[in-house]
């Protein structure tokens, strides 16, 4: 009997260090060189058109993937979209609950930054093929200004929303080369609002050993923000460019 409890209790030790074994961390980042076009105002009838310079802005995530069923893998990511802007009015504009007259030369300081809340699933999870699905709760922040280029006449917009997103991730190996193809995508599509988020690309394992694995990565990557009424804001605004940033996994 006291064989019989020894032997259970070390199946047990071991079942739980192979859970162990099994756990993943990922940490990552990117430096996104992007360019950013289109609208926004207070309202669906009253948006401008921005000339607004191009940025790099950084990003990062780091998620924990386990074995246990049921209970899904947890991601934490951070975005900022960070821009300026400028234009000469066509029209007369309210903005901060300020008027701009029609022709008065304009700047924005558009800040705009998001935080992922994703829970996911791996559908399949192998060195050929790797599929994730699940769910986003985005919790978006702006900090808008426009000003005008004379005179003292200022707008501010300060905005904040969580918005649930569909997500979905896949990854195919190419054997015997290190090099990996991905996509990643968050999405919604409600009545007035889209929002989009994707990147795809390739990586490379730069290492790969018991302790750690590196991947370099190297992408492009496409933000929609079409926003309906959050908090008085409206915009149709689209971030796009190419990016670079590494992967590590403990």
């Amino acid at each position: 009997m006291r064989k019989a409890v020894i032997a259970a209790s070390l199946l047990a030790v071991m079942s739980m260090s192979s859970k162990a074994d099994v756990v993943g961390v990922y940490i990552g980042g990117q430096v996104w060189d992007n360019d950013a076009q289109g609208v926004f105002g207070e309202k669906s009838t009253n948006q401008q058109v921005f000339n607004f310079d191009g940025q790099q802005q950084a990003s990062a995530f780091i998620a924990v993937e386990h074995p246990l069923p049921l209970i899904p893998n947890f991601k934490i990511s951070k975005t900022k979209l960070d821009t300026d802007g400028a234009t000469t009015l066509n029209m007369d504009y309210v903005f901060g609950d300020t008027a701009f007259g029609n022709g008065i030369d304009v700047n924005t300081d558009f800040n705009v930054s998001y935080v992922d809340y994703t829970l996911y699933y791996e559908l399949f999870d192998n060195d050929l093929l790797t599929f994730d699905f699940g769910i986003t709760f985005r919790e978006l922040e702006a900090d808008i200004n426009v000003k005008a280029v004379e005179g003292s006449l200022t707008g501010d917009l300060k905005t904040s929303a969580t918005i649930p997103l569909l997500y979905v991730s896949t990854v195919v190996g190419l054997p015997f080369t290190g090099f990996n193809i991905f996509a990643q995508g968050n999405l919604l599509s409600i009545d007035d609002n889209t929002l989009y988020d994707y990147q795809t690309g390739i990586s490379y394992e730069l290492v790969d050993n018991l302790a750690v694995d590196l991947n370099i990565t190297l992408g492009y990557r496409s933000v929609k923000l079409e926003l309906d009424d959050i908090d008085d804001f409206y915009a149709d605004l689209d971030f796009k460019g190419v990016f670079v940033g590494a992967v590590l996994h403990f």
